[in-house]
C-alpha cells in the first residue's frame, strides 16, 4: 500500500493530467485546490481554469473545489469555473474531503485529488485512501508557512520516488523470474 504522503501520480500542471484516462478507469469526481493548483496564490481565474473546468463538465466529471481559504476568496473562484466548493476545508483532516465528494455524489474509489502541497491536499486524500496528483505550484512566490514546508516536501518526493523506483524494479523482477521458470519448462 502506498504511503498517505505519496502521490499516487505526478504532473507539471492541472492542464498536463490525462484526463480521458481517468474517465475510462471509472472515476467520475474531481476535487482540485485553488491557490498554485489553479491560480497563483490569491490571483483570481485567467481563463484557463474556467476553459479547463468547461471540458471536464463536456467530458462528463463533476468537479469540487477544496480550500483552507476563505468563502471570500473561494466562492467567486468557484463560480467563475461553475463549480461546487468546500472553504475552509481543515485540510488535511478528511471533512472537507468528505463534503467535497457528497456535493459531487462520488466516493473515494471514484474520485481524484489534484493539488500542489504534499502536507495539506495529498496527504488529507491519502488518509482517506483516495487516489492523489501532485502538480508543480504555478507560481514560485508565496507566502512563508508555505515555503518553509516545500522544503520537507523536496524529502518526500525523494522518498516517493526511490519507492516508485523499487516498485517498477520489483514488478520488473518478478516478470523476469517467470520467464526464466517458464523457459526452463516451470510453472507459472
Amino acid at each position: 500500500m502506498r504511503p498517505a504522503l505519496f502521490p499516487t501520480r505526478l504532473a507539471d500542471s492541472a492542464w498536463d493530467i490525462p484526463y480521458e484516462e481517468l474517465y475510462a478507469r471509472g472515476i467520475r469526481g474531481l476535487i482540485f485546490d485553488i491557490d498554485n493548483t489553479l491560480a497563483p496564490h490569491g490571483a483570481p481565474d485567467d481563463g484557463r481554469a474556467e476553459a479547463l473546468f468547461s471540458y471536464l463538465r463536456a467530458a462528463g466529471f463533476r468537479t469540487c473545489l477544496l480550500s483552507n481559504n476563505r468563502e471570500e476568496r473561494v466562492a467567486p473562484f468557484a463560480g467563475r469555473v461553475e463549480s461546487a466548493y468546500v472553504c475552509r476545508a481543515g485540510k488535511p483532516a478528511g471533512r472537507g474531503y468528505r463534503q467535497a465528494m457528497e456535493k459531487m455524489g462520488t466516493q473515494t474509489s471514484s474520485t481524484v485529488l489534484i493539488g500542489d502541497q504534499i502536507f495539506t491536499d495529498i496527504y488529507g486524500a491519502g488518509r482517506l485512501g483516495m487516489e492523489r496528483i501532485l502538480v508543480k505550484p504555478i507560481c514560485p512566490r508565496e507566502e512563508i508557512q508555505i515555503v518553509l514546508k516545500r522544503i520537507p516536501e523536496r524529502l518526500v518526493l525523494w522518498l516517493y520516488r526511490r519507492y516508485s523506483r523499487r516498485a517498477e524494479a520489483g514488478r520488473r523482477g518478478g516478470e523476469n523470474r517467470r520467464e526464466r521458470r517458464i523457459c526452463r519448462g516451470g510453472k507459472k
